[in-house]
């Protein structure tokens, strides 16, 4: 017998929680939300919810809303009201600064600003849901429209282990990148095989999507599979120790200036800022004389391959030279040990290319729709938006009994990307040319279409559309 639900969320991230929070908010209840991993741990970095993803949260359900300033209480207290990140460049001058607390923030925009772990935002949207309503230990390998019985079919399977030992993850063996097919190798009584059928599929499982590729496998939209990669990647390292006592005080002296976090670019203050296509580098302060830095550097994707430790660190201290960061910079990073430094390519699914965000009775939202780098901070926060768009269709769907009615489920998803994807595609550009700190003119008109958008506005026209 397989189990039945009126909505599946796949993908146990701040977005599938969102999105599953919101239709549970507007009275639905027969929902499931199931994610690839064995269980939930402490993973992923600190995100940024800005003023527009925290109005998303705040109309998707105000309890949620509240619950996620409470948990980041703790930060908002040890951040100085006055505080700032600033962007300096290689001088040491301060070309750009924005305050990081919510209340100057709230000043601005009508919503605060919040830095929260991934983690510690996951836990705070899943124990606003039943408990048993959101499960680990699901990857799926198969999607299935049913057809005329009004069921989509999902194929998961899980770690039979996991009963016996619940802190267990998903070994290395096992492919994270192709989750698609599950061969031989893998069978026998260590894993077991699921299948539970849905009226309609929320595919929140990120950039890498399970589900964007099944759908596309075989469609016109086969190149659009997998994410394109975007041309920049991260190398960083968060902790560097035994630094030498005079680059300790240089960096102090002429960078950091009392601040704990800045960006350091070859800018003018005058002049417009370096391109996207020069490195970035973002310093960190840490307790006891540790410092950390993550770069972002345009870079050919085969340079990145199979590189790691020395070799990571040989690639950035090319790139810095070759850009030529001040020579303090460069010996922070020569002093990252090997084993601390890491890559991260960055990936995009361009807004502007016009592939389906929906088939059938499967939705994507989030990443698995239009991922890309995090230099403007906004992936969560769209995702955000998209969960708010979605559970407002979702419920609307519901309510007026179409379920069965394909054709309405087809309006709705296509007045989901009507709504959603021309903000997308301004907001993919901005993330991928920058906009220079001298054009105050262009930064207003960023600041006011992202963060200061009437959301009452944008779900009265979310409603008007699926009429």
């Amino acid at each position: 017998m397989i189990d039945t639900y009126d909505i599946v969320v796949v993908g146990a991230g701040p977005v599938g929680l969102a999105t599953a929070i919101g239709l549970q908010q507007r009275g639905i209840s027969n929902f499931l939300v199931l994610d690839q991993t064995r269980d939930f741990r402490r993973v992923g970095q600190v995100i940024d919810l800005l003023p527009n993803g925290l109005k998303a949260l705040k109309h998707i359900a105000p309890s949620a809303y509240e619950a996620v300033k409470k948990t980041d209480l703790e930060f908002f207290q040890k951040v100085q009201s006055n505080e700032k990140w600033v962007h300096k460049n290689f001088k040491g001058e301060q070309i750009h600064s924005f305050p990081i607390s919510y209340e100057d923030w709230f000043k601005d925009y009508g919503e605060g600003r919040v830095s929260i772990s991934w983690y510690d935002l996951q836990t705070t949207l899943r124990n606003q849901l039943p408990v048993e309503q959101v499960k680990a230990n699901h990857r799926c390998i198969n999607v299935v429209d049913e057809g005329n019985t009004g069921y989509v079919r999902l194929d998961f399977v899980s770690d039979a282990a996991i009963e016996a030992n619940p802190y267990a993850h998903w070994s290395n063996r096992q492919n994270d990148q192709d989750t698609v097919s599950f061969n031989s190798e893998h069978s026998g009584q260590q894993f077991k095989k699921k299948s539970i059928r849905a009226r309609l599929v929320v595919a929140a499982d990120g950039i890498n999507s399970t589900i964007r590729r099944i759908l596309y496998k075989d469609s016109p939209y086969s190149g659009l599979a997998r994410p394109d990669y975007s041309g920049f990647a991260a190398l960083f390292c968060m902790k560097i120790t035994d630094i030498p006592p005079e680059l300790s005080t240089e960096l102090e002296n002429k960078f950091f200036q009392q601040e704990r976090i800045l960006t350091i670019t070859n800018d003018q203050i005058s002049e417009d800022s370096a391109s996207m296509e020069s490195p970035r580098m973002l310093l960190f302060r840490r307790p006891n004389a540790q410092f950390g830095y993550l770069l972002h550097l345009p870079l050919n994707q085969e340079e990145l391959t199979e590189k790691s430790g020395s070799a990571l660190i040989a690639l950035a201290l090319r790139e810095l030279e070759n850009a030529n960061f001040p020579k303090a910079l460069t010996q922070l990073v020569a002093l990252s040990p090997p084993v601390k430094i890491k890559s991260r390519p960055y990936y995009i699914h361009r807004a502007e290319t016009l592939y389906p965000w929906s088939s059938g009775r499967v939705i994507l939202v989030g990443d698995a729709a239009h991922g890309m780098p995090p230099f403007m901070a906004q992936g969560a926060n769209q995702g955000l938006e998209d969960a708010l768009v979605v559970a407002t269709m979702i419920a609307n769907i519901v309510q007026k009994n179409n379920l069965d009615n394909i054709q309405a489920i087809a309006n709705a998803c296509l007045n989901y990307e009507s709504l959603r994807r021309p903000l997308m595609e301004k907001i993919q550009q901005a993330t991928l040319n920058r906009i220079p700190y001298s054009n105050k003119q262009a930064w207003h008109d960023y600041q006011q279409l992202v963060y200061c958008r009437n959301f009452d506005q944008l779900l009265e026209t979310c409603l008007d559309g699926l009429t």
